[in-house]
């Protein structure tokens, strides 16, 4: 499967489906090029491994206390590093990350996840490498 977005539920944007048409091509390419029997050298690529889910901050009744930070909004795959602005709260009290490394966050603010206590996803940015790729002759 491939998911392409962001983008508001119900909406059909050209430059979105454009980028989707592009991304099943290139997979229908290489699995065309893989029948053919071509070989594909090995490759390293960075990826990003969720962490974990991060809830909105919450008062005893369970109820959002603070909203995503404005410098945090539209950053997805941004690094955010240890004190940099994350949540705000009603009141204008800034709520800085607190964490060891660096992350990445994504579906920032996204309003599907709002239902899942879920103001975002945080991951970390790892590098896979791939053995050389070749259809087997058995």
């Amino acid at each position: 499967g491939v998911e392409v977005g962001p983008q508001p539920q119900g909406v059909a944007r050209a430059d979105v489906l454009d980028q989707m048409r592009k991304i099943v091509k290139h997979g229908l390419d290489f699995v065309q090029l893989f029948n053919e029997g071509n070989e594909f050298p090995p490759c390293t690529i960075e990826v990003f491994k969720i962490m974990e889910k991060v809830d909105y901050p919450r008062n005893k009744n369970g109820e959002i206390i603070a909203i995503i930070h404005p410098k945090l909004q539209d950053q997805d795959w941004q690094p955010l590093k240890n004190g940099d602005p994350l949540f705000l709260t009603l009141d204008g009290e800034v709520i800085p990350y607190q964490g060891n490394c660096t992350v990445y966050p994504t579906f920032i603010n996204e309003a599907a996840y709002y239902e899942k206590k879920q103001a975002f996803v945080k991951t970390e940015k790892i590098k896979l490498t791939a053995k050389p790729l070749r259809l087997s002759d058995s």
